[in-house]
């Protein structure tokens, strides 16, 4: 008797070690792992399957039998069968009189689920199932079946044998309200994809990493990839650096940024609230996702960065993305402004200038020039991040995600939209501003057809000299020593082929150095490559302005094009008109007409 019982026992123990190392099996995978299923392997449970392996229950409770022996890869596989039955919502919990499914039902569920682990497979296919599936949902399947019958092949496809591997119990009111199994396992899929485009960027080791005891901003950074879609894309591609040896080499109190490395410098030494590093990541990926160091031009960097702080912060703090840390910029009176316009209100202020600080320090901005480690493999930056915001807004849009600042949104469709080519802003103003002669139609002057037909008048098609008159524009070009030959070249073509296109039979050119020199009506075709430049002495341009001003053969109401390098004086204009500078540079003043920039 005792023989009896130790041969039982070890018999007992084999399957309990087989089925636990079939169970670890199963958490290894992280998404059935976090759904919290409990496992019930009692020789007096009256759920457990009597020829099979494991029967679920819609509480979310896996029986196994207590003595089958079976390799922990076919347990692994029926563990999985089972969780996934759970998780595909086959045994919803609900309160009630539950009605059990039919057969048609539980194996149209079985094969949907089997068809998913072969393209997700865990453990060992049992020999006997078959390897290929029809396609179709759970309903579309057992209803095919009720009306043509059941396939012997998918009759038998659960984990218990000959019974349902499927149980709907009644969920006790007392343990309120009933859990959602499908929700679970949609998070717990959220969750893996999550951490595994974090183990793909580098953001952690492996996918067993606990999130619990992750660092603040990685937390903050698995969150913008997970729930906030507007920076999620930009977040999946920055790489957080968290080094204080680095950060203390460089002066980095808080955070900085580098958009070309795509790299964000966290100090890890700062405590912070998870909240508050959102804020942070969230401050640093919209300076590299709107491109504000190479917005800063020919302005001072650190003023510039200054100002893009205050815009940010602004947005950050109405979008509620995080909570701003202590000693940030931030001041409501700036609402609604941009970055540039910021600045021209603090670049004169020294005072408040002396007291700003970014969150790098005092005195230095947090858009740095290059990468602080090790150089990597760069991709298209510009594509990157308008690419990455431009989804985002759609996603958060779509999603009814909340309000967003005006300010922003603009941004955001001005990356998605880069401005047109400087010749292309020049033919839409010539297209507006200098009109095209009409011809007239006169019996007095005989059409060209009037020989084939001589019989039938037609009338001819001429120009008036008024109207030629009034098709026209003036050009004051800076003949002065500091203009490039280059830019000469390219504006004096450029304006050549438009005017030709429009039918502009003649142009008034004023070339301008020290004094006006008055070249009168050219042809457009002579303009870019018979005209020689008289001058290249001083800037001196308002005289040939005031010229075309007073000029009785000039139109009142044609337009002037000043071409230009910048360099010099205040220039008042009277009348419809345009500015051609170099890429760069500025004018010393502020200018009421368009001003297009050579590249």
């Amino acid at each position: 008797m005792s023989r009896t019982r130790t041969k039982g026992q070890k018999k007992r123990d084999l399957a309990g070690a087989a089925f636990e190392a079939g169970l670890a099996l199963v958490h290894a995978n992280p998404a059935l792992r976090s759904m919290g299923l409990t496992n019930c392997r009692d020789e007096k449970c009256d759920l457990a399957p009597r020829d099979g392996l494991v029967r679920v229950d819609s509480g979310g409770e896996v029986h196994a039998h207590p003595d089958r022996l079976a390799d922990p890869g076919a347990w692994a596989w029926a563990i999985a069968h089972a969780a996934l039955h759970v998780g595909f919502g086959h045994v919803p919990a609900a309160t009630g009189v539950r009605e059990q499914p039919d057969r048609f039902d539980l194996a149209a569920r079985c094969v949907v689920v089997n068809r998913f682990l072969l393209t997700f497979p865990i453990g060992l296919t049992p020999e006997h199932l078959p390897t290929t599936y029809p396609d179709g949902d759970e309903e579309q399947l057992a209803a095919r079946w009720r009306r043509d019958g059941l396939p012997a092949a998918y009759e038998r496809c659960g984990t218990a044998g000959g019974e349902p591997d499927q149980l709907l119990l009644t969920w006790p009111k007392w343990a309120g309200q009933p859990p959602d199994w499908q929700l679970a396992f949609a998070r717990a899929l959220t969750g893996t994809v999550s951490a595994a485009m974090d183990m793909a960027g580098g953001r952690r080791d492996s996918l067993d990493d606990d999130p619990i005891r992750k660092r603040p901003w990685e937390r903050a950074l698995s969150w913008f990839i997970s729930s906030y879609p507007l920076l999620g894309g930009i977040a999946a591609g920055m790489k957080v650096v968290a080094d204080p040896e680095l950060n203390r080499a460089h002066g980095i109190d808080i955070a900085a940024v580098n958009t070309a490395a795509g790299e964000i410098y966290l100090n890890p030494l700062r405590d912070f609230e998870d909240e508050e590093w959102r804020f942070i990541l969230a401050h640093e990926m919209l300076h590299a996702a709107l491109r504000h160091g190479d917005r800063c031009g020919t302005r001072d960097p650190y003023l510039f960065n200054i100002a893009a702080d205050y815009v940010i912060n602004g947005w950050l703090c109405e979008m509620q993305v995080g909570t701003m840390p202590d000693g940030l910029l931030y001041d409501p009176e700036l609402k609604g402004l941009s970055a540039e316009e910021v600045y021209d209100r603090i670049a004169g202020d020294l005072r408040r200038k002396r007291r700003l600080s970014t969150p790098r320090g005092k005195g230095v901005g947090d858009i740095l020039g290059g990468p602080l480690g090790a150089p990597r493999d760069y991709v298209d930056l510009d594509e990157f991040y308008r690419r990455g915001l431009a989804r985002g807004l759609d996603l958060h849009q779509q999603q009814d995600r909340g309000f967003l600042p005006g300010g922003l949104i603009e941004e955001i469709r001005a990356l998605s939209h880069p401005p047109l080519p400087w010749d292309a802003r020049l033919a839409r103003w010539f297209d507006e501003f200098v009109p095209r002669p009409e011809p007239v139609r006169t019996y007095a002057r005989p059409s060209r057809r009037q020989s084939s037909t001589p019989d039938i008048p037609r009338a001819g098609r001429y120009y008036p000299p008024e109207e030629i008159a009034r098709c026209t524009f003036g050009v004051v070009l800076d003949t002065s020593g500091s203009m490039n030959r280059v830019l000469l070249g390219k504006a004096l073509g450029a304006i050549a082929s438009y005017a030709e296109a429009r039918d502009v039979p003649a142009a008034r050119v004023v070339f301008c150095d020290a004094a006006p020199h008055d070249a009168g009506y050219l042809p457009v075709t002579e303009i870019a490559g018979r005209v020689r430049v008289h001058g290249r002495g001083g800037t001196v341009l308002q005289p040939g302005i005031d010229l075309l001003h007073r000029a009785d053969d000039f139109p009142p109401g044609a337009p002037i094009l000043v071409i230009t390098d910048g360099w010099c004086d205040v220039l008042r204009v009277r009348r419809e008109h345009a500015y051609l500078i170099p890429q760069g540079a500025h004018l010393p003043f502020t200018a009421r007409g368009p001003v297009f920039r050579v590249s």
